[in-house]
């Protein structure tokens, strides 16, 4: 019995880790570079910096995939179209989508230098931490636009199954950027210590090496020949772009959704001191980053759907959505193990306080158990988004974060006195809900395509 379904999917997870596997280390970097600011202010700069970084990471990620979710509208129209074989179709999109994400970036980057910078003072957080958070998220915000760019040409990249480039850009645009944040934070050759906005420097520059490269990549590459002779001014038109925004729009406000219940939790953390709030950094950066590696599967998933979708296979689409699934399963159980058997090593990555390792030795025990529940919800959405499913998943995530996990959540360590533990009881009853949600979903809608084909 085993073997006869391994061998029914064994194709599937071939193909799909062999897409997926750049995906999830090119998804990895954007995490990394927050990941990488905070170990290097933790260690350079002390538990203050720290809870800064946090505070800024909470209010940015939500900036962060609302801009990275509009972009990810272009992928499955890409993907269909290239299962079509329609090239010239893809440089269409492609221009539509610069246009776009490079709108949304200046944005994105107003909403933060005039909105968030001026919430963040009414936050009810410590006033220090909140002073040197300031320069910092001020910086990142400025980031945001040659992150958009950098989005636009990898998700066209990725549509058509070209995944390795993005993940080598990204790779060293990390190690450069940790090399910098080192510099600029501990004052290194001549050049003066700069705290936490030596961080945000760092990812500034890091972000606009990135975005040049990748475009360069991408124009200049004998790959992509047959798709950019479309590629000009003349091929932008509303009906494209609001193709793209009727995908994005909806992915954009999936990620908002879940993203900004962490970012809450992360406020209502901040409430009960700077040392919580400094353990909550620690371990959801360190799930953050299991987080973003399950949405490198789920990206892979939006493809291949697509890619079936396109060509009208709905039995390999099926089949290659719950291969996704298995292996989604298979790496977060990996990753649960490891939270779980070293919870009381990770912290040490950050932070020698012990303080702040103690609390958040526990949170990392509370993020293994939820593992599963966020493998499987990201990956759900990704094959959902490559069938053009986006609208109901919204419904979705809205209700599992906002109306069930963060009143949960807020119950729990608020109210009720369970500090950061309880505030993440409440988020794992939202990914769990959404994980069951998103699965059912799949099912009826897959289920349907297949019975579709068999009556015709």
């Amino acid at each position: 019995m085993i073997k006869r379904t391994f061998s029914k999917y064994q194709p599937h997870y071939q193909t799909n880790l062999k897409l997926a596997v750049p995906v999830v280390i090119s998804q990895l970097g954007h995490t990394l570079v927050h990941t990488a600011d905070s170990i290097i202010v933790g260690h350079f700069a002390g538990t203050v910096p720290l809870a800064a970084v946090a505070l800024v990471n909470s209010i940015f990620m939500v900036i962060m995939v609302i801009g990275m979710g509009i972009s990810y509208g272009l992928t499955p129209l890409i993907a269909q179209e290239s299962g079509r074989k329609n090239f010239k179709e893809c440089g269409k999109l492609l221009a539509n989508s610069l246009l776009i994400n490079s709108i949304i970036g200046i944005i994105l980057y107003v909403l933060v230098y005039y909105g968030s910078l001026a919430v963040i003072d009414n936050m009810d957080q410590s006033p220090e931490v909140v002073r040197q958070a300031k320069p910092y998220l001020a910086l990142l915000g400025t980031s945001i636009i040659p992150l958009m760019v950098f989005m636009t040409f990898k998700q066209f990249a990725e549509g058509l199954g070209f995944t390795k480039q993005a993940m080598m850009i990204s790779l060293w645009g990390n190690v450069f950027n940790i090399c910098l944040g080192i510099i600029f934070v501990k004052g290194l050759f001549g050049i003066s210590p700069m705290g936490v906005s030596g961080v945000g420097w760092s990812t500034l520059a890091d972000r606009l090496i990135m975005a040049v490269v990748m475009a360069m990549y991408v124009l200049k590459s004998r790959h992509f020949t047959a798709y950019l002779k479309t590629f000009t001014l003349n091929a932008i038109d509303t009906i494209r772009s609001k193709a793209i925004l009727k995908i994005g729009t909806p992915v954009a406000m999936q990620y908002t959704f879940e993203v900004s219940a962490f970012s809450a939790a992360a406020i209502f953390i901040g409430t009960i001191g700077a040392v919580e709030q400094a353990a909550h950094q620690v371990a959801i950066n360190m799930a953050s980053m299991t987080y973003m590696m399950a949405s490198g599967i789920s990206s892979a998933a939006t493809i291949k759907t697509g890619n079936n979708f396109g060509r009208e296979d709905f039995m390999s689409l099926r089949l290659s959505a719950i291969s996704s699934y298995h292996i989604v399963l298979g790496f977060m159980s990996l990753t649960a193990l490891i939270f779980i058997v070293f919870n009381q090593f990770l912290p040490w990555i950050y932070t020698s306080d012990t303080n702040v390792i103690s609390i958040a030795a526990q949170l990392l025990i509370i993020a293994g158990f939820f593992q599963l529940f966020d493998g499987t919800q990201v990956v759900g959405l990704g094959i959902l988004r490559g069938i053009g499913d986006v609208n109901v998943p919204t419904i979705i995530t809205f209700v599992a974060y906002w109306i069930i996990g963060l009143p949960i959540g807020y119950y729990l360590g608020i109210t009720l006195g369970l500090g950061a533990n309880g505030v993440w009881y409440g988020l794992t009853a939202g990914l769990l809900v959404s994980s069951i949600l998103l699965f059912l979903r799949f099912q009826f809608f897959s289920k349907k395509l297949v019975r579709l084909i068999h009556t015709e």
